[in-house]
């Protein structure tokens, strides 16, 4: 089988940063015995995080669960305001590991909105990257996946809004949804929130797709650019799969092709992907 496996695949900044700051929390806490702990997933890879849980990271659900002398990570998704405020008045040591692009989104959206201005958020309104994204938000918010979710949204008749989207949508989607909202609105601000590094990953993707036969996309099923690569993907007609380790993958669905496209997500780890593209190319 002949592999073209995508350059941009694998972990992002954000993801490299936050995991290179969870290991330097682990090393300071261990003198100490002190717990390391996230507040959620620090990403959104199950195979990462079983291993950071093998070194005794704790994954918390909320405030409520954190000690005071944890060592507390912010996800790399980020935390709403609000949970934010409760995990520094929890724990003694929080470190900050939210994507520098998800904290830039953040600031911006609270700065466009200061005066009250209507949010219109382009996500998954159950990410915990939006519900960080909206609590920055300075008046009232509304999030809408797609174009159909927006045209349901009860809108108030002629306020400023301020559109803008999670870091890691579909960028010619939102381009699309800005064209139609900038003809509709008289007044609406335009954040870029999208980030560079998931447009490239997601033209690099719909590129591939374009020239092969088959299409694996590995990465966490929770991971929400990662399934949007693979939905990318299958915009070209090709068979995709979408897998988290290449033990997932049946040779049988193989028989026919000969060019398969290879790429992953954000929070992918190298292992993962090398694994897949041996496992692909020994067909």
């Amino acid at each position: 089988m002949n592999v073209i496996r995508a350059k941009t695949a694998g972990f992002c900044m954000g993801v490299s940063l936050a995991l290179k700051k969870l290991d330097t929390a682990l090393l300071e806490a261990a003198p100490r015995a002190n717990r390391v702990c996230t507040l959620g997933p620090i990403i959104h890879n199950p195979q990462v995080l079983e291993e950071y849980e093998a070194k005794g990271v704790v994954c918390a659900d909320d405030a409520t669960q954190l000690l005071p002398g944890d060592h507390v990570l912010i996800r790399a998704h980020g935390l709403s305001s609000q949970e934010e405020d409760a995990v520094r008045a929890a724990a003694g040591n929080v470190v900050d590991a939210t994507c520098p692009r998800v904290k830039k989104a953040q600031l911006a959206i609270g700065k466009a909105t200061k005066d009250g201005a209507v949010l219109l958020l382009f996500g998954e309104a159950n990410h915990p990257e939006v519900r960080g994204l909206v609590s920055y938000a300075r008046g009232p918010a509304h999030v809408f996946g797609n174009l159909e979710e927006f045209e349901r949204l009860r809108l108030t008749k002629d306020p400023v809004f301020v559109l803008a989207s999670q870091t890691t949508q579909d960028r010619r989607h939102f381009m699309e949804i800005k064209k139609m909202l900038c003809k509709r609105f008289e007044r609406l601000t335009v954040l870029s929130t999208i980030c560079d590094a998931t447009r490239h990953r997601q033209k690099e993707a719909r590129d591939i797709a374009s020239s092969v036969d088959v299409m694996v996309i590995v990465g966490g099923r929770q991971s929400g650019n990662t399934r949007r690569l693979a939905d990318i993907a299958a915009l070209s007609g090709i068979e995709i799969f979408h897998v988290e380790t290449p033990d997932e993958l049946d040779p049988k669905r193989f028989t026919e092709k000969t060019r398969a496209g290879l790429t992953a997500g954000a929070s992918t780890p190298k292992r993962l992907i090398d694994a897949t593209e041996l496992w692909l190319s020994t067909l």
